[in-house]
């Protein structure tokens, strides 16, 4: 998105904000399922619930991952239009609820729909049986997350030693367990992840075989990486490998699902904020602008993401720090950033912030979130 529009949109809607561009959401969609063809997007809506966004994927195809029940309804928002029949096959083929650990009012809000659903121990497997009956079930193994930015496999994933008697538990509940899942951390940018995962679930995948009971779905979870600087392997290299790995350990019949949450959004928004302070401290010039780590950098904290802060100036850069607009003072968004010399009222801007920035923002010390504006192209 060009600087004029940015500097535009912000002198018209005020700042701090976030602009959303839907052709970037788009084109990271169509790249997904190019370079990943026999796998399915199950967009990951954590990483930015904005029901526009969701709308945009919906018509491009996109299937979803939800986590929680108040995201299930944002997805369903968008099919109530369609007949009690077609309703229901969309639940069944484009929707998975990936949270492996359900409250029982959530299991039992749930159930009428039949959707797809995790676990990944016994207690939550007769927690189903008892509130979710009529779900398909999903077993989530517990897979390497080495060299990821937010590491999962201690939380959640059973061992591959216990998985298929995991398997064999469901069906003698009288459940059906349809698939297995996997999630190698998110922002993986060690690929060799993927590797070790689909290698674990194709043997999983076998073991449950010689015991008689097929698997017909695998969700590779997600952990697609973003380039948010020029370390990060481009996601054709990745893509290449998985499809490899897939064609070799798996039947042309499996269905192969995916929970690209970050990879969709991250690159699609950019955010504008103020210089409303600026002090001299410790040896360096300090900005304060008017967003902060509780709105819209709240990656910084939540998801171990770093953001460059750019301006529309030009002038001999120097090192500086840059702090939110709140009385934390965990409030850093910048440590050391290199920008020229600013002036209050001076606009900077963020890019590639689309995803677990905004989704995370909270009203801390009273400050509202960032406006948001969606653009289509």
């Amino acid at each position: 998105m060009n600087g004029r529009l940015l500097q535009t949109l912000a002198r018209e809607h005020g700042t701090p904000l976030v602009i959303i561009d839907h052709e970037v959401i788009r084109r990271n969609y169509a790249t997904f399922k190019r370079r990943l063809p026999k796998v399915q997007a199950y967009f990951a809506v954590k990483a930015n619930p904005a029901a526009e966004i969701i709308r945009t994927l919906y018509d491009a195809g996109a299937s979803f991952d939800v986590a929680s029940f108040p995201e299930f309804l944002a997805v369903y928002e968008n099919i109530k239009r369609l007949p009690a029949k077609q309703r229901q096959d969309f639940i069944w083929d484009k929707i998975i609820y990936a949270n492996p650990i359900k409250p029982k009012e959530t299991l039992q809000a749930l159930d009428e729909y039949k959707p797809l659903i995790t676990y990944d121990n016994i207690d939550e497997l007769r927690k189903i049986k008892r509130y979710a009956p009529h779900a398909g079930l999903v077993l989530r193994l517990r897979v390497p997350n080495t060299g990821s930015m937010v590491e999962l496999s201690s939380k959640f994933g059973c061992d591959a030693s216990e998985a298929v008697d995991l398997i064999l538990e469901g069906f003698k509940a009288g459940l059906v367990v349809e698939g297995l899942s996997f999630h190698v951390g998110s922002q993986c940018t060690n690929f060799e992840n993927f590797v070790h995962a689909l290698n674990i679930a194709a043997a999983v995948m076998e073991e449950a075989r010689s015991r008689g009971r097929e698997i017909k779905i695998l969700d590779i979870g997600g952990g697609f990486p973003v380039p948010y600087d020029s370390h990060v392997k481009p996601f054709s290299l990745l893509a290449k490998k998985i499809a490899a790995e897939i064609d070799r350990l798996f039947a042309p019949d499996i269905e192969i699902l995916a929970e690209p949450g970050r990879f969709l959004v991250a690159t699609a928004a950019t955010a504008v904020a103020r210089v409303i302070g600026k002090t001299f401290r410790d040896g360096r010039t300090c900005y304060y602008v008017d967003d902060s780590v509780y709105h819209t950098f709240s990656g910084i904290v939540f998801d171990h993401c770093q953001y460059r802060i750019h301006t529309f100036k030009k002038g001999e850069p120097e090192i500086c720090t840059v702090f939110g607009q709140t009385c934390d003072g965990m409030d850093v968004i910048a440590q050391a950033e290199q920008l020229p010399p600013l002036d209050i009222e001076d606009l900077v801007y963020s890019k590639d912030i689309g995803a677990y920035s905004s989704a995370s923002s909270t009203w801390f010390n009273g400050f509202a979130p960032a406006k948001i504006v969606h653009v289509n192209r």
